[in-house]
């Protein structure tokens, strides 16, 4: 972290209330060198078709002119190319991603805002932040799960947030710490940037901020922090007979509850709470359910992160919390899986197996957890007989029997299911 990021961040812890000022002067050619270096260097190009190799022929001139015109309050964000992925449920997800010139400009702003609100976030936020990630979010919720006096689970869902983010809440939030209204500018061009679509219609947005740009995430946590976090804190907490837990990732968060009561409370008020910056709970995402140690046939499951969590009883007779892969997660892997096999068979097999490498241990890395062995094999399992079928579809010859087949898997050193979480097990605690 630069010295004049390590300066903000030092004053923000000391004074919760302090609102920062000259903030667009550190928008400087030094820092910005530096967020260019933290670029992908493969990642898609924006509208202008201008990518890393491209620009950095010429970096030290484009990094001048970029200052030059934010002194002279020129610069103009540019359109915003918006990119469809497939989602597990068959929908498809909207990505933005912003021109080169703007990915820059956007981490140095990410940043500066991270150095700030890191010191302001509470530490049931996990999403996007250093040094938190998901798997390890997945497994802070097991533990409190199995440990707390918890008997009831909220989950619940925001439809479309990162489209419906309100750009004057946004605004509004962020003047709490920030004190520039250059730099407030700034991040305003990038809320009502344009955005082009894949058909060459572009739309101009009221609300929302592109999910795939790179100030987005931070956005996304100041906005929830205020909208969500610090009311279940300083609102709802203070209500509650017993106890209760809260836990978000981006926009994905569960509450747990001692009491029922609390717990039905929270549900009939999140939707209110949400409606006031603009967002819309997804009612037929939300329940109140069961999950208690001594819920027996009544307890319910809920997902978190791509996995689904559910009480029962161990080997021991005792009962635990168990994080396994969500069902749904399950058969997205292995319906992607198939489409890739299918496209890619025609290439050679070296090319094939070291993609497969890639995208198995990819896989064992993040749903390699405890408890989950059986989900993991019955994903390998699958992805064999797919590639299996369609290996043997490359020519009209039949390629390969079956033990030839697992020799060659061999050969090319297929990792196999294993767990990767280590440390002790949460569930060895005895009551």
């Amino acid at each position: 972290m630069p010295t004049s990021l390590r300066g903000i961040a030092y004053r923000a812890k000391q004074d919760k209330k302090a609102r920062f000022q000259d903030l667009y002067r550190l928008l400087n050619e030094d820092n910005l060198r530096l967020c260019f270096r933290e670029l992908r260097r493969n990642a898609a190009a924006g509208v202008d078709r201008v990518t890393f190799e491209e620009y950095a022929r010429e970096v030290e001139k484009n990094l001048a002119d970029v200052v030059k015109r934010l002194k002279e309050k020129r610069y103009r964000a540019k359109l915003v190319r918006r990119k469809y992925i497939p989602k597990a449920n068959g929908k498809m997800r909207p990505l933005g991603i912003p021109a080169l010139e703007d990915k820059i400009l956007q981490r140095a702003c990410a940043n500066i805002l991270s150095a700030i609100y890191e010191e302001d976030f509470v530490d049931s936020s996990w999403g996007y932040r250093p040094d938190r990630s998901a798997r390890e979010a997945s497994r802070v919720l097991e533990t409190e799960l199995y440990r707390g006096k918890y008997h009831w689970v909220v989950e619940a869902d925001i439809r479309g947030f990162f489209d419906n983010i309100d750009h004057k809440w946004m605004l509004k939030m962020l003047e709490q710490r920030v004190d520039d209204r250059a730099f407030l500018r700034l991040i305003g061009k990038w809320l009502k940037a344009g955005i082009m679509e894949e058909d060459g219609r572009v739309l101009h947005p009221v609300t929302g901020t592109p999910q795939g740009g790179i100030v987005s995430p931070v956005l996304a946590n100041v906005y929830l922090h205020y909208a969500l976090d610090l009311w279940f804190e300083k609102v709802v907490a203070p209500k509650c007979r017993g106890a209760r837990y809260i836990i978000r990732y981006a926009d994905d968060f569960v509450c747990a509850f001692q009491y029922e009561d609390d717990a039905r409370r929270l549900e009939s008020e999140l939707a209110p709470r949400l409606a006031k910056f603009g967002l819309e709970i997804a009612k037929e995402k939300t329940q109140t359910l069961r999950f208690s140690r001594f819920g027996g046939q009544e307890n319910g499951a809920f997902c978190f992160l791509g996995y689904e969590y559910r009480w029962v009883e161990r080997r021991s007779g005792k009962p635990g919390v168990q994080r396994r892969t969500a069902p749904r997660k399950k058969q997205a892997s292995v319906a992607n899986f198939t489409e890739w096999i299918k496209r890619n068979r025609h290439k050679p097999l070296r090319k094939i197996m070291t993609t497969l490498c890639s995208k198995l241990q990819g896989y064992w890395n993040y749903y390699g957890v405890r408890g989950n062995m059986e989900s993991l094999r019955e994903v390998y399992h699958e992805f064999k007989k797919l590639l299996y079928k369609w290996l043997n579809r490359r020519s009209q010859k039949r390629s390969y029997n079956w033990q030839g087949f697992l020799d060659m898997l061999k050969h090319y050193a297929i990792p196999l299911p294993h767990i990767v979480e280590t440390g002790p097990s949460p569930q060895l605690q005895l009551f």
